[in-house]
């Protein structure tokens, strides 16, 4: 009498979707006459094991035959970007699959597996396992915001709250894709006046308008160091939109934009004065807001001033602005008496303001003080490229 093997529907090799069922052929099955044994199927985690570290290498493997199918995802059947789904891939026998990315923590993960004899026989198993919940966990905020237009200086930008000591395991899982192809590197950078750091991911060049980026941190378990870790996968796609440049002299006491190559509007201005003056070097606008209060005790300057100020875009952490200065139209083209923003004539704010959005490039000279720090806002270009790729940590 010959047994039957019961058979289920091929299925294409994959990392993500939902786990089914127990072994659909047992291993060993009475045959009149010889057959070829049932593949075996080994995981390299113990079925109900707990507290696996978020760096365990994921292995299935087979005996006999080839592997069809593998899933591993967490046990509630759902790919979010707190528990992501484990992709891999085969070695050329397919009869090994090795996980590629390293497991969230906390999370209860599925495995499920099917491999397939040379005879046409299948064996499927499903096991299950948890990962370790870490004591203490990092979080990081990526820009630009999904589906934001941005200026041809912004650069990608992840921010973490707390130091990251192996900087090696946290850049290995950033990817950056543009649409066209751009050389580029990622940077770490500290805030001097936040202390807060970063990664940044800048092209060689200014960025092209119409380029279409999209960022990928694979972070979810990662281990920042000292066993501080990330529990989430992050992701944004953005665009380029005008070639937006601003060039301010602060010798001459004028700023001229350019949008696309072209000048549009040269705008007299007042910079810092000789105790507090602007810096010199290329920013980024950051942000911008049509009303703000300005209070110098903000940025150590005491009781200098505290009034609400318009047409406000800004430039650095430590409070640079372009802004409306009124109050100061006299000294407005001839003379630099700012206590380090550049001031223009309410008309011309508001038309700056108007125009200006995240990513446009403020590029400075002529000013007694010093130069921008690279991790004073978004001054990433204040350096070469040559000196930025010296800032991976790869």
């Amino acid at each position: 009498m010959l047994i039957v093997p019961i058979l289920c529907a091929a299925v294409a090799l994959t990392g993500c979707s939902a786990a089914s069922t127990a072994p659909d052929r047992p291993q060993n099955n009475a045959v009149d006459g010889p057959v070829s044994a049932a593949p075996r199927i080994t995981v390299s985690v113990p079925d109900g094991a707990t507290s696996q570290p978020t760096d365990t290498t994921l292995r299935v493997s087979t005996t006999a035959g080839t592997l069809t199918s593998v899933r591993v995802t967490p046990s509630n059947g759902r790919d979010s970007k707190s528990h992501v789904a484990v992709s891999g891939r085969l070695d050329d026998t397919r009869r090994t699959w090795t996980g590629g990315r390293t497991l969230s923590p906390a999370t209860a993960y599925t495995v499920h597996a099917t491999a397939t004899g040379s005879d046409g026989q299948r064996t499927t198993v499903r096991t299950s396992f948890t990962t370790m919940t870490p004591s203490l966990t990092n979080r990081a905020l990526l820009g630009p915001m999904d589906d934001q237009v941005v200026g041809v200086g912004m650069p990608v930008t992840l921010r973490f709250d707390h130091p990251v000591a192996d900087k090696i395991a946290v850049e290995k899982s950033l990817s950056v894709t543009t649409e066209p192809k751009v050389e580029g590197s990622w940077g770490w950078v500290r805030d001097p006046h936040t202390g807060q750091e970063r990664v940044d991911w800048r092209p060689a060049a200014l960025w092209r308008p119409g380029t279409k980026v999209s960022v990928k941190a694979a972070l979810s378990g990662v281990d920042t160091g000292g066993n501080r870790y990330l529990s989430r996968d992050i992701s944004t796609t953005f665009t380029i939109g005008t070639a937006r440049i601003a060039r301010v002299d602060l010798e001459q006491h004028h700023m001229t934009v350019t949008e696309n190559g072209q000048a549009v509007r040269t705008i007299p201005i007042s910079g810092g004065g000789p105790d507090t003056p602007t810096y010199n070097g290329t920013m980024v606008v950051m942000d911008k807001v049509a009303d703000i209060r300005m209070n110098s005790e903000t940025v150590g300057l005491g009781d200098a001033y505290n009034m609400m100020v318009q047409w406000a875009v800004h430039l650095t952490t430590s409070g640079t602005y372009l802004h409306a200065a009124p109050w100061n139209a006299a000294r407005i083209g001839n003379t630099n008496a700012s206590h380090g923003c550049i001031g223009m004539t309410t008309g011309d704010a508001r038309w700056f303001y108007d125009h200006a959005q995240p990513g446009d490039v403020v590029i400075t000279t002529g000013s007694t003080g010093p130069t921008v720090d690279v991790g004073n806002g978004l001054a990433d270009w204040t350096e070469s490229y040559a000196e930025w790729k010296q800032r991976s940590a790869l």
